[in-house]
């Protein structure tokens, strides 16, 4: 796979209806996404050699978004911050390209908004997977 550019990974906020739209949420300039999966210990006096044995598929896991831009004042930015006072588990695409799109609910952990006197108004924002997400292979 040859190098892809960070700008083409996207976050999309969907808005909601029967037969939903995702908007990109904009002026975004920086975006990490984190899947994790916590693992379950099973290790006891019997384990062979005394080394650390893992329970196969009994973790948690979970998707961990963060990204951060310019402040525009657009319908998406309006969708996140109504997401954010509802603590509504939105449906939310995360888009990276060559590689899949994860789909599902999403709770904003944190949103925060900034500015220099000199300068643009920003945002960061985090989001928190609230239930399955989806995996489609580009």
């Amino acid at each position: 796979m040859a190098a892809q550019k960070g700008k083409d990974v996207l976050i999309k906020i969907g808005d909601g209806q029967p037969s939903e739209s995702f908007t990109i949420v904009a002026g975004i300039r920086a975006r990490t996404i984190t899947l994790n999966a916590k693992t379950v210990d099973a290790t006891d006096s019997d384990s062979a050699g005394r080394w650390r044995e893992l329970l196969a598929g009994s973790g948690v896991r979970s998707v961990a978004v963060s990204g951060s831009g310019v402040f525009r004042d657009s319908a998406a930015d309006a969708a996140m911050r109504q997401a954010f006072f509802d603590q509504s588990a939105g449906n939310w695409q995360l888009i990276i390209p060559d590689f899949g799109v994860f789909q599902g609910p999403f709770v904003i952990a944190t949103l925060e908004y900034a500015g220099q006197h000199d300068g643009e108004a920003t945002f960061s924002l985090s989001l928190a997977s609230a239930g399955a997400i989806g995996f489609t292979a580009l």
